[in-house]
């Protein structure tokens, strides 16, 4: 079953195309839980959640009562028809991890309206499933922020970074860039060296590291420390822009 979060029209808050007005699926699970963010989040049944800052897009035992069910891509569809939107506006999918659902045939029925009709299609994902080039090409008309995991996740190597995986969706792709969350913490604790043994798998792939938090106080506190590092190393340095405007980050 194919499970919506939530949906809103902003702007791109991260990475290349920050800035660029986007309407945003957030779609509902993900094959990994990154407690080491440390962002909590209270459910209704009163269980304090902790993991990354959408938890509530990944936590299934305690969240998804909230998450929608989606029976057929017209369902998609007809929430562009809710808001004004310019013409073949950015269309952004994010999660969770939005690539638990790559062969879903409601979700390619969905890719493939979208890019017929125009739009550009952005995915947010973890870098860590892989996705059928060949059995669907439309897969090939979008673009993917590689979102990789450092150990500040808390996930295992083994289970954040999937070579194979970065290598097929960085070669197949229209576009992809890497895209890591860094705390001020982290920043003197060899990351330099983790980070060169993810973007080894492509080369040619541009990163942008993002100040990690769920909020503008987390985000401001980490901001200073990674800018000097993306200085020192040559990365790009990426703003968290809808956190910083609104202080949160649903519906933003």
């Amino acid at each position: 079953m194919l499970y919506l979060v939530e949906h809103f029209y902003s702007i791109q808050g991260e990475g290349r195309y920050t800035g660029v007005p986007s309407l945003f699926f957030r779609f509902g699970g993900c094959n990994l839980k990154c407690e080491g963010f440390a962002c909590s989040e209270k459910a209704s049944d009163g269980v304090v959640v902790v993991g990354c800052d959408t938890v509530y897009a990944v936590n299934r035992e305690h969240f998804s009562h909230n998450w929608i069910p989606i029976k057929n891509a017209k369902e998609l569809l007809n929430i562009l028809n809710l808001y004004e939107l310019p013409h073949a506006v950015d269309i952004v999918l994010t999660g969770g991890e939005p690539l638990l659902y790559a062969n879903d045939e409601i979700f390619v029925e969905f890719l493939n309206v979208l890019h017929q009709n125009g739009h550009q299609i952005t995915f947010e994902t973890n870098g860590s499933l892989d996705v059928d080039f060949e059995r669907f090409p439309v897969y090939k008309e979008c673009i993917f922020a590689l979102s990789v995991k450092l150990s500040n996740s808390g996930e295992p190597f083994s289970k954040r970074v999937k070579g194979d995986v970065i290598y097929s969706i960085a070669s197949n792709a229209k576009e992809a860039f890497f895209k890591f969350s860094i705390d001020a913490e982290s920043i003197n604790l060899g990351l330099e060296e983790e980070i060169n043994a993810i973007t080894l798998h492509s080369k040619k792939t541009k990163v942008y590291c993002m100040p990690l938090g769920g909020s503008k106080e987390e985000i401001e506190l980490n901001t200073e420390p990674l800018i000097e590092f993306c200085k020192s190393k040559g990365y790009n340095f990426s703003d968290r822009l809808h956190i910083r405007i609104w202080n949160q980050n649903k519906g933003v």
